[in-house]
Order: structure tokens, then sequence, then C-alpha cells
């Protein structure tokens, strides 16, 4: 489950950056602009961004900073939910390598019980699966049309924010290494919370593939979604420490009352 997760993501990563590279529309992004993407996607990020640069002076880096968060928080019920599945997918896996010894062979009838029996542990303890992939595919068409939305708004490619003009890359590399940092601190942070996740080969190799990655797209693209991806992950780090500090408090509850 882990490994296929971590495939996943990084599939999702590289759609991310082909579709960024070879985005076909360049025409500026306006409420007459048509078509299902553009009218329900892009244009409206733009509004918004362009909506709350004006309450803050036209100040657009202070816009995708707001919308940013306003993303985030839309998005925490799935991404509390990601953490509670982890957690639960933690807890059941002695369970898990249990069925997995009893069912070792691997003739298509037996694993076919594995995969019966496997789906009845899940809905025993409520775990879903697929819960810890669902965040990161509702963020992909968010991220498009992010870069969309910076790319075909002349107020927002153009404005400087800080030392950055947002519609390029920055000069100065500061914004894709403080966006792969988080990114490699939030992973770090889930992990240490997750013993099945920190033992994994492949998580362990996603941990450092993730940031690299990120950092070098962000070398490449706008400013403004490097600024994305900082402010998003900053919020996510904070997002996981809030979540998980009760949660460790629990589980040394728990293994303090059976000593």
């Amino acid at each position: 489950m882990v490994r296929k997760k971590g495939l996943l993501v990084l599939a999702l990563v590289l759609l991310v950056a082909a579709l960024a590279g070879c985005a076909p529309n360049t025409d500026p992004i306006t409420s007459e602009s048509t078509g299902f993407w553009n009218e329900y996607f892009i244009y409206p990020l733009s509004w918004l961004i362009t909506y709350f640069s004006n309450l803050t002076g036209e100040n657009f880096g202070l816009g995708i900073i707001i919308v940013t968060v306003i993303i985030r928080l839309i998005l925490l019920p799935l991404n509390i939910k990601q953490l509670r599945s982890s957690k639960a997918m933690q807890e059941i896996q002695p369970e898990l390598k249990a069925l997995q010894q009893k069912y070792s062979s691997k003739d298509a009838n037996t694993q076919q019980k594995l995969q019966q029996e496997t789906m009845q542990l899940f809905q025993r303890h409520g775990v879903n699966p697929l819960a810890g992939c669902l965040p990161i595919i509702v963020q992909m068409p968010i991220l498009l049309a992010f870069y969309q939305a910076i790319s075909r708004t002349e107020a927002i490619k153009e404005h400087n924010f800080l030392w950055v003009q947002l519609g390029n890359p920055d000069p100065y590399f500061i914004l894709p290494l403080v966006a792969g940092l988080a990114t490699f601190l939030q992973q770090k942070l889930m992990m240490a919370g997750n013993q099945t996740m920190a033992a994994n080969p492949q998580m362990t190799m996603m941990l450092y593939i993730m940031p690299v990655m990120i950092t070098v797209f962000a070398l490449f693209l706008p400013s403004a979604l490097a600024l994305y991806w900082v402010v998003g992950n900053v919020f996510m780090v904070a997002q996981t420490l809030l979540i998980n500090k009760p949660m460790m408090a629990k589980n040394k509850a728990q293994a303090d009352s059976k000593k």
C-alpha cells in the first residue's frame, strides 16, 4: 500500500511538471473565457487572487498567500482524514502481517482470499487505504489552475513581491530552496508519527526525492507558484504538528497504561 502511494505521488508530480511545461493556452483569462477548465478552475482562482490583492493594496503576493491559506483550510478535513488513516493503518499492521503470513502462497485462490480478508480487516477498523492519496489527487487540478491563473493574468504575472517578479522564476533561488525544505520537513514529521512509513524504504526514498523535485520545478516555474508551495507546505507543517501532538500523547498514555 505504502509503495503504491509513493509511486502515485511521484507520478502526479511528474504529471504536474509535464502539463505545466506544455500548457497550450496562453490567452489572458477573463470572465469571458469559455470552456469548463477556464470557467470553473482558472478564472475563479484568478478572480480570488485579484480580489484579496485589491484588499491588501494591490499586493498580489499577499493575495496569493491568502488564497493559498484558504485552499489549505478547505482541504483540511481531507488532510486530517489522511493522517488518521495513516495512524489506523499503522495500528493494524500486526494483523495485516499475520494475514500475509497465513496466505503466503502465491496461487490465485490464496491471493484472492488474502485480498478479501484484508478488505474485511480494513472495514472492521474503518481504514480506507486510498484516503492518503485523496488529498494529493484533489490538489492536482488546483495546482495546474494556479499555474495557469498566474501565467494568464497580466496583473499577477507582472507584479513585484519582495525580491521577485511573480511571473518569473526566483533569481536568487530562495523560494525554491525554502519550498524544498518545507516539503522535507512536512514529510519528515508525518513519518515521525508513523513507524510503518518510517521503516518502508520506498517512503524513505520519497522523503528525499519529493523535496528535490519540488525545488527543481520551482527553479524554473514562476515564483508565484514557488510562493504557493512555500505557504502551503509551511501550513502543512503546522497542521501536522497540531494533529500529531495529541495523537502521540494518546499513544504514550496507552503505552503507559499497559505497563
